[in-house]
């Protein structure tokens, strides 16, 4: 896997973490699944290789779109490559994309939705530009131009709810919605009101999934002694509080993640 990152440029870097792109060349061989997990940003995606089946909790399978947004996932997914991989796409900071829509992003949350859908007028029009691309750096171009010229269009950036988001992953997820209220002077409900709409997660969902991914980088770097000390440095109450999270985002414990071969979270949860 031949797998890229871009930085943003200047004006787009306090809504866009990154762009990545992630290529095979040799599509014939059969592909695993690949499991997913939240880590708290939505993603902008552009196949231009083959395209990915997506499976849900049931195991059922459904082709993904060849350009989309998917909204925060709150539980991990599976995806499996058709062929040839080739995949460009703009991860946005966890408030990143509220100024470029013209809903609440808590609407994407678990969902898939094609450019068009979100930008009926200039969508299609990206896509087609995606498309005529050849390099990692015009897909990036285009992306970025599109961006801009939404970000002209004057829409509210939330000041306050970055704000909170960086106190959170500064915490590691420990910090609570009641401090964050106290520290940014608002009403614990206004201030979860205002984060649900910006990020698509609430407080408390958002730095339970911070403190996750702060564990598997951990466990990653092996870290730790026992699982025990995984939980304490992690700020979990106990082992069982910790392996309970675990499960659920990953749908695996901390012993069988190991046995796995997951090749997709080394790209997207540990970079």
């Amino acid at each position: 896997m031949d797998y890229q990152v871009y930085e943003p440029g200047e004006t787009l870097a306090p809504y866009v973490k990154c762009y990545w792109s992630l290529e095979s060349n040799d599509g014939s061989g059969a592909h695993q699944r690949e499991r997913i997990f939240p880590d708290g940003c939505i993603e902008l995606l552009f196949h231009y290789g083959d395209l990915f089946k997506k499976f849900d909790a049931r195991g059922q399978a459904s082709i993904q779109p060849q350009s989309f947004v998917h909204g925060q996932i709150t539980k991990f997914i599976e995806l499996e490559a058709t062929g040839k991989i080739g995949i460009f796409s703009c991860r946005f900071q966890p408030a990143g994309l509220q100024p470029f829509v013209d809903f609440d992003v808590s609407e994407l949350t678990d969902r898939t939705i094609t450019f068009s859908e979100i930008w009926p007028t200039d969508g299609s029009l990206l896509e087609q530009q995606l498309q005529n691309a050849q390099t990692g750096m015009e897909r990036m171009a285009a992306i970025e131009a599109f961006l801009l010229q939404r970000l002209a269009l004057g829409r509210r950036k939330e000041i306050l709810v970055n704000d909170c988001v960086a106190a959170i992953i500064k915490s590691d997820g420990l910090v609570t919605i009641e401090e964050l209220s106290e520290q940014f002077c608002i009403g614990k409900r206004q201030l979860e009101r205002k984060f649900l709409s910006a990020v698509g997660l609430s407080q408390k969902l958002f730095s339970r999934i911070i403190r996750f991914n702060n564990t598997l980088q951990l466990i990653e770097n092996k870290d730790f002694r026992t699982f025990t000390n995984v939980a304490h440095e992690g700020g979990f109450y106990d082992q069982a509080h910790f392996i309970r999270d675990f499960k659920e985002f990953t749908g695996l414990n901390p012993k069988q993640y190991f046995s796995e071969n997951l090749e997709m979270v080394k790209f997207f949860n540990l970079e």
